[in-house]
């Protein structure tokens, strides 16, 4: 699989119940959770003091990504994204 990195904004539309973010926001963390133990999420993380994060997620290719993947979450009628393809450095210490 290729690796991608994603910034991903999420922008909770005016009027929307607090009920329905819970709702939504909790199933987010359930499917998060399911994509990281079938290798589509292998890195999360939220800058200090926002409302966005930026992963490392893993696909066959784009196309598969925003369908298969981050079409799937509860929360993605309301994100936007940025996607970076990604491949290794030569110089990479991890690897």
């Amino acid at each position: 699989m290729q690796e991608f990195l994603v910034e991903i904004t999420t922008t909770i539309p005016d009027g929307t119940s607090q009920d329905e973010v819970d709702r939504r926001r909790a199933a987010e963390a359930v499917r998060a959770r399911e994509l990281a133990a079938i290798g589509h999420l292998a890195r999360l993380w939220r800058p200090v003091g926002e409302l966005r994060s930026v992963g490392v997620w893993c696909a066959a290719d784009e196309a598969e990504l925003h369908e298969k993947v981050l079409g799937t979450l509860p929360l993605s009628p309301w994100m936007s994204f940025t996607v970076t393809p990604l491949e290794p450095h030569p110089n990479d210490p991890g690897r």
